[in-house]
């Protein structure tokens, strides 16, 4: 019997993943990882702040494209093949430890992204696939008869009989000029998961300001996310900013990154719900000041704010509130329409959207519908999550599922 040769290009958490499983099914295979860095999964050892934020218990997602906002139909029917669940046994099974936090993000108990990479390192050596770094593509042909020719940046060549390209998102458009010479459509990339700047503007000066309940939303289009949102001292972040920012990453492009933006500090509650909850506080506070009782959700720091803007005297006291003033404060706290300029990059993450389009791939096994043996996952492809161990669970998704659809080829 011949031996087939498979190459892995990319050796991030989907390459890593397609690797492992192509070589428990083909174990007569050869099978090489091959990596533009000069380490494997340097990606995951920093995600989740160097804890590894490997999956989400997907508890309170009740539909698919709440996390994934391109790629949800895709992952869907992916997921009946390996999903959030299935991931958590097969890291268990590989004697990591999991916790599910009460945001119900899954990390290792260790806390240690090291913990994931060394495991998957360690399982890479102990089936004998063969790992090669400092290995960027630079072209990749058909060969006739059979197999691909795969040309690396360094001038090398290799032939393989089967290739999965793991290679992550491209942040330049360039970078998937190498698609297009196959004829494969492709959707050009743009950043997603990012905070957005609010150069000069008072609320930067409150950094490190947390709110837990918040909505987003830019207005005049369907874009709004929910959570915590945090004040930086450049604009606006957390988990509500960056689930907007990847909801909308296309547009926001567009905008050049210039638009309006409404935050709702009270998580989405109506005015009339908000005026009520402040007649209570004056009703049963009416001789104490404004700025010494407020809504719990608030520190004093940013109520003294909203005061503030909404042009009351900190000194007045809650049965001294007229009509117009408390209109503007629950008008202030409902609909604060902001106006970003820019964005900033997401600590040590950066995801794209766009990349091979999915109409290139069979949806159940993620081979190239038009050149037999070809296979992508992870964020090569035009799938991308919002924040919350989302992006990884799809690469670990997509990893396995190309590894299963490769061993059953054979």
């Amino acid at each position: 019997m011949s031996r087939p040769f498979i190459a892995v290009i990319g050796g991030g958490a989907a390459g890593s993943m397609a690797a492992i499983e192509i070589k428990r099914r083909l174990p007569h295979a050869r099978v090489a990882v091959y990596e533009a860095g000069r380490r494997l999964l340097a990606k995951v050892s920093v995600t989740g702040g160097g804890r590894c934020n490997l999956t989400n218990s997907f508890s309170g997602v009740s539909s698919m494209e709440q996390v994934y906002p391109r790629g949800a139909r895709l992952m869907k029917r992916l997921f009946r093949q390996f999903s959030h669940t299935d991931a958590y046994a097969w890291f268990e099974r590989e004697g990591v430890q999991l916790v599910t936090q009460d945001d119900q993000c899954v990390f290792p108990r260790s806390q240690n992204a090291m913990e994931i990479v060394d495991t998957l390192m360690g399982l890479l050596r102990r089936l004998d696939v063969e790992i090669a770094t400092g290995c960027r593509m630079d072209g990749l042909m058909p060969v006739s008869g059979g197999g691909y020719r795969i040309h690396f940046a360094a001038g090398t060549e290799v032939l393989a009989d089967v290739v999965v390209v793991t290679t992550g998102g491209s942040p330049k458009d360039a970078g998937l000029d190498m698609f297009r010479r196959l004829s494969l459509a492709v959707e050009p990339p743009v950043p997603s998961l990012f905070s957005l700047c609010l150069p000069g503007h008072p609320l930067t000066g409150l950094m490190g300001t947390v709110v837990a309940d918040t909505a987003v939303s830019i207005p005049g289009t369907r874009y709004r996310a929910c959570g915590p949102l945090l004040v930086t001292h450049w604009g606006l972040s957390g988990p509500a900013m960056l689930k907007l920012s990847s909801h909308a990453a296309r547009l926001l492009h567009e905008r050049a990154y210039r638009t309006p933006v409404i935050v709702n500090w009270m998580g989405g509650v109506s005015e009339e719900a908000v005026a009520d909850e402040l007649s209570r506080l004056a009703a049963s506070h009416p001789h104490k000041l404004v700025h010494s009782i407020f809504p719990l959700c608030f520190n004093s720091r940013l109520w003294a704010y909203f005061l503030q803007q909404a042009r009351i005297a900190p000194e007045t006291r809650w049965n001294g509130l007229d009509r117009k003033s408390l209109n503007r404060l629950v008008a202030l706290l409902t609909g604060q329409q902001l106006q970003v300029d820019g964005k900033n990059r997401f600590k040590e993450e950066f995801v794209t959207c766009g990349g091979v389009a999915l109409s290139n791939v069979d949806s159940s096994t993620l081979e190239c519908r038009r050149l037999p043996g070809l296979y992508f996952a992870g964020e090569v492809l035009d799938v991308d999550a919002v924040t919350g161990g989302f992006n990884l669970q799809a690469a670990w998704t997509m990893g396995y599922v190309v590894g299963r659809s490769v061993g059953e080829r054979g």
